[in-house]
């Protein structure tokens, strides 16, 4: 059953890309960096609006059930008739999983007119966004109108490099809209070669970045290393690793990790305990198979810690 909540906590906040469905050999799972930060965020008494587009397909009934389920509004999907649900092939290997992310989905043609009504309507508190729904032009322009929507909210860009569906063109893009940005260690070493940036070691970067581009902060996660943030007045901040870990699967950590930072940042806590908050439920969702918790009791203990009010649906 999914989790109900005071009307006090209630934000909203628009996540535009994708909504797709990882295709394992013997299973459909729903997923998408987007589709998985909206979960979370519906579970910490939130209000996402997921702006995605998908095929009239059977994967679209298993997204929107999904959804509904969680507690979730369907009101920001489009349907397309030409092209599916957005799909990503896993395979088995020695070296763990492999993707293969498929060209032409129907989140690749999101609406830009629909998108304009849907923000005009909306009034988001923070908007999250990533790369990978940009690699077409649609839904590149798709993205432009909702931010000329939406000028005065906050923005999130959650950088997903995945070869080969990003360029300079729309990382430098993606960098000059955002106020707060999200890399990995390895994407924070990619970016001063893409961007023809003089290298340096990853502070350096990182101040460039905010300088360059006028952001707020800049988050980097570093797996089981932990986490550290750079802001606008040069204040760094770091999270150590969790010690004995369990790990089962890494996917969707970094989407976990998004997800408290947004509602950390729309409830004004502080960078340090914004920074171990979401690093340690990033690990927690280490600790189980796939990006998002079977039962919403997964996150009753951390609703709890973090004073936010709950109570089950009946």
């Amino acid at each position: 059953m999914p989790i109900d909540h005071d009307d006090r906590s209630i934000k909203n906040i628009i996540l535009f890309g994708e909504a797709l469905v990882d295709i394992f050999p013997d299973s459909a799972i729903v997923g998408g960096a987007p589709f998985n930060v909206g979960h979370h965020l519906q579970s910490f008494g939130l209000h996402p609006i997921l702006i995605t587009r998908t095929g009239t397909d059977s994967y679209h009934q298993k997204l929107a059930q999904h959804m509904r389920d969680a507690g979730m509004t369907t009101s920001g999907i489009q349907r397309d008739p030409h092209y599916p649900t957005g799909q990503v092939l896993v395979k088995f290997s020695e070296n763990g999983h492999e993707f293969e992310i498929l060209a032409d989905q129907a989140y690749d043609f999101i609406d830009p007119l629909i998108v304009g009504e849907v923000t005009a309507s909306t009034h988001p508190d923070l908007v999250y966004f990533g790369t990978l729904a940009q690699r077409n032009w649609v839904s590149g322009t798709a993205l432009e109108e909702l931010l000329r929507r939406a000028p005065q909210a906050p923005r999130l860009l959650d950088i997903n490099l995945r070869k080969p569906w990003y360029n300079q063109e729309i990382v430098q893009y993606s960098l000059t809209q955002a106020d707060y940005v999200k890399v990995n260690e390895d994407e924070l070493t990619e970016l001063p070669r893409l961007l023809g940036m003089q290298t340096g070691n990853t502070h350096d970067i990182a101040s460039r970045l905010i300088q360059d581009f006028r952001l707020k902060t800049l988050l980097v996660t570093c797996g089981a290393e932990g986490a550290w943030l750079l802001d606008q007045n040069e204040d760094e901040v770091k999270t150590p690793g969790i010690k004995d870990m369990s790990i089962i699967d890494t996917v969707g950590a970094g989407d976990g990790f998004s997800a408290v930072f947004i509602l950390g940042t729309l409830f004004g806590w502080p960078n340090a305990l914004i920074l171990e908050r979401a690093n340690r439920f990033a690990a927690a969702l280490c600790s189980i198979r796939g990006a998002i918790p079977e039962s919403p009791e997964f996150y009753y203990a951390f609703l709890k810690e973090w004073d936010l009010p709950t109570k089950t649906k009946r």
